[in-house]
């Protein structure tokens, strides 16, 4: 029998928030992607529920979040590290909230664009297995019409914790097993007591019950009656055995008393503090993102916005790549950027987890950091690091206090924001001065460079996923380090016809 054959430039495989922002990105940029999922249907759970500041403003770089806002239930304003309250004041954001957003409705409306830029997800498509060399990858697929092969340069890995293709590859995931054991569910209460909140203004108002049992709490999901219970207790459940309503009922009776019982259960899934890390998220061709290259207890409601923010920092990359305009080595900083960024929230994840039995000094240890978080700067500090709005990579050029970190919205003239300036996925000057425009124009395809009468700085040249790459070094009367800059992270340029 021969094998159908596909292809393409890039493959990405699952068609999560990770893979179909990663694709979104590619195909924004012109690059061919298929998008493989071995789900037949989208599973429309709810599963994460909130995007944190930074992600919310990413989705406002591409004009996503109006889009996303559609499936949203509301904002929450403010967030928690381990049930500490947090506030994003100081933050410099025009989003100082977490939007209240199922899942399903961040990969509804991030389908819905990718079918506008037309790229449909290959549903009933699970990878078998891959080879690569320095040609491209080869990919098999099983189908249900029989196998099918995809060809491609590239094939990044969005399938997940358990993802075939990091085993496939053989990279390490270094970490350690779980010794917490929770539960989530999306059921419909009856006799609800009025001690039950429809609407929250924090997470942390819904998670901080706490009884002999276990700990958890009840947030509302938008339907009347609908709620999502998280629930943690010192048990240790078969994770292969569902769910049952006995469960839910015995958790809601230990959290909110004996009166509310459970109606329907839409969902529920068991999860746990296991926490590690792919050692690589590149070997090759090959590459890996979202929960496929870390996994963390959900914790602050971290996961689904570290895996969003993987696919934009690499999207741009890859698709420089593909097309053969990637300066060397700009593909691997890839790596280099968000592998710390991943263990970071991996450390604070971990911190903020008490074990089911805890020691008199655990117990005094977060007692410390409660009292801690009510100071105005560790709390800006802890929410910075949670919301992912204090992230800072390690650029070259001349020290900069501005060099490496998130260019904040500016507004550029009444109702016109700086992030429309993104939306084709471009790099972004911002600048005071027509010589910064001239050493800029012969990267005119990749650089959206912009005269400003004024700037809180004088000019910052700031790569498609929003983060600052140059600023004019002090006392710099010269383009010198705009064009170092320039061909660090954009190569050579295009030549003129």
């Amino acid at each position: 029998m021969v094998m159908e054959l596909r292809k393409t430039d890039v493959i990405v495989v699952g068609s999560g928030p990770t893979g179909l922002m990663l694709a979104n990105e590619l195909a924004l940029a012109g690059v061919g992607v298929v998008v493989l999922d071995r789900l037949a249907e989208r599973s429309g759970q709810s599963k994460a529920l909130n995007l944190q500041p930074r992600t919310a403003e990413v989705f406002d770089l591409r004009g996503l979040l109006e889009p996303v806002r559609r499936y949203a239930l509301g904002n929450w304003g403010s967030g928690h590290f381990g049930g500490r309250p947090l506030t994003y004041e100081g933050w410099e954001t025009r989003h100082p909230y977490q939007v209240h957003i199922p899942q399903a409705g961040v990969e509804r409306a991030l389908e819905e664009r990718l079918a506008e830029q037309g790229v449909q997800v290959s549903r009933g498509h699970e990878l078998v297995g891959f080879t690569q060399d320095d040609a491209g990858v080869r990919a098999t697929v099983r189908t249900a019409a029989g196998e099918l092969r995809v060809e491609a340069e590239y094939l990044v890995g969005c399938d997940g914790g358990r993802s075939t293709v990091r085993k496939q590859l053989g990279v390490e995931f270094p970490g350690t097993d779980a010794s917490l054991f929770a539960f989530v569910a999306d059921v419909f209460l009856v006799n609800r007591p009025a001690t039950i909140p429809t609407r929250l203004r924090s997470v942390h108002d819904a998670i901080g019950r706490r009884s002999d049992k276990g700990s958890g709490g009840l947030i509302p999901m938008g339907e009347p009656d609908l709620f999502r219970l998280i629930y943690t207790s010192a048990a240790r459940p078969d994770r292969t055995v569902p769910v049952s309503v006995d469960e839910i009922t015995s958790a809601l009776h230990a959290l909110y008393g004996n009166e509310v019982e459970v109606g329907e259960v839409r969902w529920a899934s068991r999860f746990t503090n296991a926490t590690r890390q792919a050692a690589q998220y590149r070997v090759d061709r090959v590459l890996l993102a979202g929960d496929a290259a870390h996994i963390h207890f959900p914790a602050g409601g971290q996961g689904l916005n570290l895996g969003v923010q993987d696919a934009m920092n690499l999207g741009w990359k890859l698709a420089a790549q593909v097309q053969g305009r990637a300066p060397d080595g700009l593909l691997d900083t890839y790596h280099t950027e968000r592998h710390p960024v991943g263990a970071r929230v991996l450390d604070n994840t971990r911190a903020q987890t008490l074990p089911p039995q805890p020691s008199p000094e655990t117990l005094a240890m977060h007692r410390l950091i409660t009292d801690l978080a009510k100071l105005p700067e560790a709390n800006r500090h802890l929410a910075g690091m949670v919301s992912g709005l204090d992230i800072h990579y390690p650029f070259p050029g001349p020290p900069h206090p501005l060099l490496g970190r998130r260019l904040p919205d500016i507004e550029l003239t009444p109702g016109n924001w700086s992030s429309t300036l993104f939306h084709p996925a471009k790099a972004v000057l911002l600048t005071t001065s027509p010589d910064h425009l001239k050493t800029a124009a012969p990267w005119s395809p990749q650089v959206n460079a912009t005269l400003i009468p004024t700037l809180p700085t004088p000019a910052t040249l700031t790569r498609p996923d929003g983060h600052i790459c140059w600023t004019p070094p002090p006392n710099d009367p010269t383009p010198d380090s705009l064009l170092t800059a320039l061909h660090t992270w954009f190569g050579t340029p295009p030549s003129r016809p």
